[in-house]
């Protein structure tokens, strides 16, 4: 089996994510490598806090901590919640970390040897009211390009141009909002893109892109059409990866830290040999990221994030004339919407992953999420959609399924799957049904696409409801209750196979499913086509439980809570 890594794009440290964070990259990245472990498959999922930069400074002044107390604070509220929503991450790390500091350097130092790297004295904007150098993205104004007037002077988040803080018309400061700014000269150290164009280009060509997503792709051709630029690598901060005083030791001596840009994809690598330091007898990092030939490696991440990961880190890798492995697939997502309106972290509108996790479990979030995941365009979230889909989809489609087999199975037969007759023809054309809409879940599986995923899920669930009012056991009993039991026995196989197939998406509710049975050694492992179309998994005599309601029903006071707290209008 291929070894696969897998890594979803870093949260940021300031503050709790929404759901539009969680649905652009970590949640689809774990369902994709819960699939992919299932299979088989030999599967690494790396992630972190993304902790550098001029927003961690400034929210650690407002909640009144050092910048290191108020990260490591941060990390584990954010870890603990993705533990909530049930993220496997193989490893969680901080772009922080120690490892992550030898990692930058190390990049940094080889660039330089190799001629990619140079110090240049430029002229930056200065904020005579806070009496600092801005940062870019803490420079606010107008976009040339779309007019956007919250655009930030690194990248505008409505058109996603990357932009340099004196592209902004009416510029201002992020920190007090004043417009009295300065340009200023001062050192910072440059990496030359311009001279890795025709390199990222080649390997853009060569490595498969052309089978990403559009929006992946046109992305990455759009920077490199326009010509890749000398960028900044280098900040103004206290808080950061010092540049290192061997190689430019006025930089160093000056405080001079990396831009976060610079080393949070190689946070990537730097997790990975976190992940390998907790147990180096058994963990082996750079078998994943250096001359890894064997390793299929799956990016996801929103739009916003596709031109660093497509085109400026691997010129960072390439630059470094070493063989670090590169982006196979860039799964890249839209924007999922609050009514119309943006999600933003800054504003606190939408909804947050901690206030989800408090109403409603895990698996109704990300059932929703994915099953209406922006693939190919933005989507919105309202509450009637949530609701409707949690309503229909899990609760009366697979929760009620569930519970009126083993209920009435228990009722009429006991506590053991009933035996009853052979399975005879419509059986036979369940199992053919079954079979089909298995394959073509795992191909949308295969291919990452996943609301085709979910709708081949909801197919497969559908079906047993379908032969379930078929086949009516509730009337067969009365006269044939030998085929009674056939049915139900059927149904309880059907149950077992949901839950496995079930798993990317419900985990929690499929562990559910799966207890209910008392099967030695059983596991979610996959199923092939030929148990798929046998439903025998669960012989007859294997003893069963009732589980809990699995999907209690959204009502429509639930709502007008829901409403109420988190509005429900459009933005």
């Amino acid at each position: 089996m291929a070894r696969h890594l897998i890594t979803s794009a870093l949260p940021y440290i300031n503050g709790i994510k929404h759901l539009g964070n969680m649905v652009g990259s970590m949640l689809p990245a774990d369902v994709y490598a819960r699939y992919m472990r299932q299979r088989g498959h030999d599967v690494l999922y790396i992630c972190a806090t993304d902790e550098h930069g001029t927003p961690a400074e400034l929210a650690a002044k407002d909640a009144g901590q050092s910048v290191d107390a108020f990260c490591a604070e941060q990390h584990d509220k954010q870890k603990a919640i993705y533990e909530g929503f049930g993220l496997e991450f193989d490893y969680f790390g901080r772009s922080s970390s120690r490892e992550n500091v030898e990692l930058t350097q190390h990049f940094a130092r080889k660039l330089h040897e190799n001629g990619f790297i140079e110090e240049r004295a430029i002229r930056q904007v200065f904020s005579v009211a806070d009496d600092r150098f801005l940062p870019d993205r803490y420079i606010v104004g107008t976009c040339p390009h779309c007019g956007y007037d919250k655009a930030r002077g690194d990248q505008c988040e409505n058109c996603t141009r990357v932009l340099d803080p004196t592209d902004l018309i009416d510029a201002r400061s992020a920190i007090s909002g004043s417009g009295e700014l300065e340009v200023r000269e001062t050192k910072h150290l440059f990496l030359l893109q311009s001279k890795l164009q025709h390199e990222v280009e080649g390997w853009l060509e060569g490595n498969g892109s052309k089978d990403w997503p559009t929006l992946a792709s046109s992305i990455a051709h759009k920077w490199l059409t326009e010509g890749l630029q000398d960028r900044a690598i280098t900040r103004d901060l206290d808080w950061g990866v010092p540049v290192p005083a061997d190689v430019w030791p006025e930089l160093a001596a000056e405080g001079k830290v990396f831009y976060v840009w610079f080393d949070a994809p190689i946070e990537y690598i730097g997790s990975t040999k976190e992940w390998a330091d907790v147990d180096p007898e058994n963990r082996d990092w750079k078998s994943w990221w250096y001359e890894a030939d064997d390793v299929r490696y799956t990016e996801f991440m929103a739009k916003d994030n596709v031109p660093f990961h497509s085109v400026m880190f691997p010129a960072t890798q390439l630059g470094t004339r070493e063989p670090w492995k590169k982006v196979d697939f860039l799964k890249a997502f839209n924007w999922l919407n609050y009514y119309g309106g943006k999600f933003s972290t800054s504003q606190r509108r939408g909804i947050f992953t901690d206030a989800a996790l408090e109403l409603l479990p895990a698996d109704y979030w990300r059932y929703f999420l994915i099953a209406n995941a922006p693939e190919s365009d933005d989507t919105s979230f309202t509450w009637e959609l949530f609701s409707a889909s949690v309503n229909k989809d899990l609760a009366d489609t697979l929760g009620n399924f569930v519970n009126r087999v083993l209920s009435f199975s228990r009722k009429r037969f006991g506590d053991e799957v009933p035996a009853g007759a052979e399975a005879g023809a419509a059986e036979q054309k369940l199992g053919e049904e079954i079979a089909g809409l298995l394959a073509e879940y795992e191909g949308h599986m295969e291919a990452l696409q996943f609301r085709k995923a979910a709708a081949s899920l909801r197919a497969l669930w559908s079906a047993g409801n379908s032969y379930l009012e078929e086949k009516a056991p509730w009337l067969e009993i009365k006269t044939d209750k030998d085929a009674a039991a056939l049915t139900l026995r059927t149904a309880m196989n059907l149950i077992h196979l949901y839950a496995i197939v079930s798993e990317p998406f419900i985990p929690s509710s499929a562990k559910a499913m799966r207890g209910a049975f008392a099967l030695e050694n059983d596991t979610a492992v996959w199923v092939s086509q030929e148990e798929a179309k046998a439903l025998a998994s669960v012989p007859a005599g294997t003893p069963f439980t009732v589980p809990p309601v699995l999907f209690a029903k959204i009502t429509e006071d639930d709502l007008a809570a829901y409403r109420e707290r988190f509005g429900g209008a459009e933005q």
